[in-house]
């Protein structure tokens, strides 16, 4: 019986002792090949496919692409919008209150939704939980236009911006959850 991790062969009892000299010096090192057979069941790094083809279905592929470039391109605009909020009290010569939620709400959408949209061109996933911030940051841009009492020209921007920025980061939320359901589904094939 062969020991699979090589001690037979420095007993000089296994098959192949002939080759080499018994030694204490501790296990041999044998290369190892790789089989070109293994899956690892994400489709990352498991070799060539027969034809070059990925096995996932072309539509599923097309879809995948027209979500990632439709998320980046949503935060993206997020992230402007968000930059719009903080920076229209200069525009509309605001100050006090008003002024100071649009300058702290703007800047955290503006983070937020840039950093989902580095999250997408890097890759990596967008996060359905900072999506669902952003939206509710815009809800909260809807509701402080009426109750901080802004009038003018920055009440009507707060609004509109507010419900533009609920509104595509309640997307992006939904994509975002959607993408990741198709992710970790364990392929029960429903």
């Amino acid at each position: 019986m062969s020991d699979p991790n090589g001690d037979d062969r420095r007993r000089g009892d296994g098959p192949g002792a002939g080759d080499e000299p018994p030694t204490d010096d501790g296990p041999i090192n044998r290369p190892e090949s790789a089989s070109a057979d293994i899956d690892s069941g994400t489709g990352v790094g498991d070799g060539e496919r027969p034809g070059g083809r990925d096995p996932r279905d072309e539509s599923t592929q097309v879809a995948s692409e027209e979500r990632r470039r439709k998320t980046s391109v949503v935060s993206l605009l997020v992230a402007v919008l968000g930059a719009w909020v903080a920076l229209s009290v200069l525009v509309f010569q605001s100050g006090g209150a008003p002024a100071s939620n649009d300058v702290l709400v703007g800047l955290a959408v503006a983070l937020a939704a840039g950093y989902n949209y580095y999250r997408v061109t890097n890759d990596i996933p967008l996060s359905p939980a900072i999506a669902s911030l952003v939206a509710l940051l815009g809800i909260w841009l809807i509701v402080s236009a009426a109750l901080l009492g802004m009038t003018g020209g920055l009440f009507w921007s707060t609004l509109v911006t507010g419900l533009l920025i609920a509104g595509l980061a309640g997307y992006n939320a939904y994509e975002a959850r959607g993408a990741r359901t198709v992710a970790t589904d364990s392929g029960t094939g429903i």
